[in-house]
Formats: structure tokens, sequence, C-alpha cells
């Protein structure tokens, strides 16, 4: 495409100072009149390229020429750089060397502003293929077969197309449209286990909105935590949620919905947290302590 070799002639211009159109014509396997009439499209695009004759001539551009000064504005360059970095950070085969590429073209300097490592703390084989897996599935849309646990912990053999992968609240997700309930869905990416990749295709797009669990009505709970889990609460809970009381330990008021899921999140503070209201839940957190401790000792 035409697009594709006027940004590689600048890029070599940028790069090499002067070339001559033989050199472009045998690079780009096209005649020299195909150069020279891609040359008049990069200067009437304001692109200040010249061609000097005679020994050591060429074609060249401006020393002081840079692409910030004909195309694109410096916040939008360090966005692009931006971009690419984030593109190579999560395994993009291409992404370093844009990412070089694009910064020769700007004049600027990479910024290692992102960093992105998809394994667990513990976890010692390093990256996640699951999520190589979906992502080569998502750019080759090829159908993906896997086993999958629901949140009531019950295990599916599933087909779907995957649509897109989305990051939300600390653990990412695939949307993608489920064959044998012909809708689409969200699916936790940990809880994706045994990820194939088919040989079929699809065509089927991305719809503007998905829901991503069903819906729950919310209740509106107050928690007492210890200020020994300042950590958790900082991390977990919104500043204009939380109160320090005089003793350090934080009163926080959040609205949950209300799903078996609470519960669980309530046991995981252990000893440092307990539910001051509504009393329904806090009643139910009691007899999930004394069925946990049955385990242990007759009660």
């Amino acid at each position: 495409m035409q697009i594709n070799r006027l940004f590689e002639i600048v890029y070599i211009l940028l790069e090499k100072k002067v070339v001559t159109a033989k050199e472009l014509a045998e690079r780009f396997e096209v005649s020299m009149r195909t150069i020279y009439r891609d040359i008049d499209v990069l200067s009437s695009a304001k692109i200040p390229v010249y061609t000097n004759k005679g020994k050591g001539g060429g074609i060249c551009l401006l020393e002081e020429f840079v692409l910030d000064k004909s195309i694109l504005s410096e916040e939008e360059q360090s966005q692009i750089l931006f971009a690419l970095q984030g593109m190579e950070k999560m395994g993009n085969q291409n992404g370093q060397e844009v990412l070089d590429k694009m910064s020769t073209l700007f004049h600027k300097s990479k910024t290692n502003w992102i960093d992105i490592d998809l394994s667990s703390w513990g976890n010692v084989s390093g990256h996640d293929c699951n999520f190589e897996r979906i992502k080569e599935a998502v750019l080759a849309r090829k159908v993906l077969q896997f086993v999958y646990y629901n949140s009531a912990g019950e295990e599916k053999m599933r087909q779907a197309e995957p649509l897109q992968i989305y990051f939300k609240d600390k653990a990412w997700y695939l949307k993608a449209y489920v064959r044998d309930r012909q809708d689409y869905r969200f699916f936790k990416m940990a809880r994706m286990k045994e990820v194939q990749i088919l040989e079929e295709t699809f065509e089927r797009e991305l719809p503007e909105l998905i829901e991503r669990e069903p819906h729950f009505r919310n209740v509106k709970m107050v928690l007492e935590i210890s200020k020994k889990q300042a950590y958790r609460v900082y991390d977990e809970f919104e500043k204009e949620n939380i109160t320090q009381m005089k003793n350090g330990d934080f009163l926080v008021e959040v609205d949950f919905p209300e799903t078996d899921w609470i519960y669980g999140y309530i046991l995981s503070f252990g000893e440092f947290a307990k539910v001051i209201s509504p009393e329904y839940v806090r009643n139910e957190v009691k007899k999930k302590l004394r069925r946990s401790l049955g385990n242990y000792f007759i009660i």
C-alpha cells in the first residue's frame, strides 16, 4: 500500500539522511518513476523532502525536520509511544521493533512507563500461557474451547467466540459470544482452564454493552476493620467511604451485591473485621463461623 511505503520512506530518510531513488525502488520493488511520484506526494503533504544531484546526491530531508512539526502534536506522539510500549509489554511480537522506529521518527527517547507481569505472586512458571492463547484467538478471530468454573464452583466445557480482553477491579476477563447460550458473556480468565484455540473462525463484532453479571440487589453494609488491615482498607475501598476512629480502627460503609460472595469476602479479613450492620448479614457470618469451627472442634 502506498501509505505504508510513504511512511517507511520518511523513516529511511530520517535514519540514513540521504538515499537514492534507485535504492528505494529496489527496496520496495517498484519503478523509480513510482518513487519520484511518492516524493511529490510527500512534498505536497508539507514534508520537506528534496533531491540533490551529482556525486553523493540523492533524496534528502531537511536536517531539522521532525515529524511533530508536520503531523502530530507533542502529546499525540507521547500517547502513540505509550500505547506501543503497552503492546510490547503485553507480548506483541513486533511491538519493540515498531516502538524503536517510532521513537526514532519522533526524535524521542523511550520512557519505560509500564511493566506487566501476568503471573501471580508465588507462581514460578512465569507468564500465564492461557492469556497468550486467548489474546491470539481474539486477534485471529478463532473460536476458543475451554473448561470454565463459575462462581458456584460448577465445571462446564465451553465453546465461545472471543471478542475482547477486559481488565476490571484487579482481574482479567474475556468478553465472548457463547454458542450454546446464544448470548454474550464475561468469563473471568483465572477460572478458564484447558484453553484451546480451534481452527474455526468467526466474523461477529463486539456489541456496545454486555452485562458482566446477572443483576443482584445491593446491600448497604457497615464494617469495622482493624487498623492492622489498613493496607487492605485503602486498597479496596474508596476514601470517601472510610472513617478512621480514635483508636485507629476503621468504619467502612459500602454497597455490595447481595450474593454469597460477600460472606467469603468478609471472612477473608479473619479476626480483623466485623459487621456492624445490617443485622441479618452479621448473623449469617456468625453461622458460617460456627460451621467453620465445626471442622476443627465439636461444638
